[in-house]
């Protein structure tokens, strides 16, 4: 399905297929959108298409991949195909991201920052349940504290 919604957006869209410039473009959405750094940890991007227009952008990676976000000890999911539709401190319409709840995987639907300070984010499912957590965990710098051990 996320394949038909790709091909939906991609005229217009800028696309990337350069592996280091998918990731240099990943961390500026980030940027522009006022989210934090670490928040997509993928790893051998391919491809990174963004239609301005509509506001949809989509990710793919070689492999799926399992992120532990150590300072929340919260285990994220991330599929070959990461898309959303984003806007100022928000993510809505996002597929391929699950995050682990006791012992089943929990689509994640919304991402956003609504507190008037941005210390918080909070992480939407399809239900309408929610979770807030600090923005600080999710800023790249702990993948680095990781890499030096």
């Amino acid at each position: 399905m996320s394949q038909q919604l790709i091909e939906s957006h991609r005229e217009n869209a800028e696309v990337y297929t350069d592996p280091v410039v998918c990731k240099q473009k990943t961390l500026q959405l980030l940027k522009e959108i006022n989210m934090p750094n670490g928040l997509l940890p993928l790893e051998d991007i391919f491809e990174v298409g963004r239609n301005v227009e509509t506001g949809f952008v989509w990710l793919k990676q070689k492999k799926a991949k399992e992120h532990k976000f150590k300072k929340i000890g919260k285990l994220v999911w991330y599929d070959t195909e990461v898309t959303a539709f984003v806007e100022d401190r928000r993510m809505k319409k996002v597929t391929g991201v699950k995050s682990k709840e006791i012992l089943i995987w929990v689509a994640l639907t919304d991402i956003s920052i609504t507190d008037p300070e941005g210390k918080k984010i909070t992480f939407g499912t399809p239900t309408g349940i929610s979770r807030s957590f600090p923005v600080s965990a999710f800023e790249e710098e702990e993948e680095k504290e990781e890499e030096k051990k």
